[in-house]
């Protein structure tokens, strides 16, 4: 099964969607025996997603076979020094206390800007080192754009990376980046398979922010209705009918989403959703939203 369990809800009110607010620690202790009954392999936090590692790190077994992913804390500075390079790494030594385990399967740098600027790669050396140590199985980064992409694999060899793909934003697809990182290697992990929940949504429920765009989601979901598919199972098995996507992470909120996820996750290979592509940032990029 390509599909992760995303743990943003574990430890913040996360999502557009988001009506529950911040899973429960019982909840979660559910959702993780489900992860293990459905053979979901992978596990992706992060420093940043508020106490979800800590969540995990008291949830989780510890003789569990789960691979666990995480990201970095942010480091925004316009030159990194060997100081941001501390912060990082002890912030991950941190990382690994909070989820009671000496080693986890992988280690992102959560903006992938820090590894572009300039000293950037005093990060991915700190990256180089935790590995060497057996602490990391595969360093690499989260990214949003295909420029940032282009830009990474000129500088760095990289073993993971987490990208956003779904049916409204296929510009990495279309754009040939993923042929690209599978081509060298690259395990692929697909973040925002719903959007936040944008595809879920009924359109005239949707901020008004997403307003011209509005028609255009009209269309897809009377779309799926006439073939009788639900939003969740289109946007999973677009997803899944791609053959270079390793993992697709997906954050729930409850063992009832869960359930619903994994049990639709079958690839859809037969339709055409390049269609349904958009090349709008302001709808396609979370950060650009205004939904106050």
């Amino acid at each position: 099964m390509k599909i992760g369990l995303g743990t943003a809800q574990f430890g913040l009110d996360y999502g557009i969607s988001n009506q529950e607010g911040q899973t429960s620690p019982s909840e979660v202790a559910k959702i993780l025996e489900a992860a293990k009954q459905f053979r979901v392999s992978v596990i992706d936090t992060a420093a940043l997603y508020g106490n979800s590692e800590e969540v995990l790190g008291n949830t989780l077994p510890q003789d569990n076979d789960f691979k666990l992913v995480t990201k970095t804390i942010r480091i925004d500075s316009s030159r990194i020094t060997a100081a941001d390079a501390d912060r990082l790494e002890n912030a991950f030594l941190d990382s690994l206390l909070k989820l009671r385990c000496s080693a986890i399967y992988g280690l992102m740098i959560h903006n992938a800007d820090a590894l572009l600027v300039d000293g950037g790669e005093i990060l991915m050396e700190r990256l180089v080192a935790q590995k060497h140590s057996g602490r990391v199985a595969k360093i690499g980064v989260s990214v949003y754009t295909a420029d940032q992409i282009d830009r990474l694999m000129q500088r760095y060899e990289l073993d993971l990376i987490q990208l956003p793909l779904n049916v409204l934003d296929q510009r990495l697809l279309a754009g040939g980046q993923l042929k690209t990182l599978k081509t060298r290697g690259v395990e692929i992990h697909v973040r925002s398979a719903f959007l936040q929940g944008v595809l879920l949504m009924k359109p005239e429920n949707l901020p008004e922010h997403f307003a011209a765009v509005r028609q255009h989601l009209e269309y897809y979901h009377n779309f799926l209705r006439d073939r009788g598919i639900s939003p969740v199972r289109a946007a999973l098995g677009f997803l899944s009918s791609l053959d270079d996507i390793d993992v697709i992470v997906c954050g729930v909120n409850s063992l009832c989403q869960f359930i619903e996820i994994c049990r639709s996750s079958d690839p859809l290979p037969d339709i055409d959703f390049s269609q349904f592509a958009l090349d709008d940032a302001a709808t396609l990029n979370p950060s650009l939203w205004r939904t106050a």
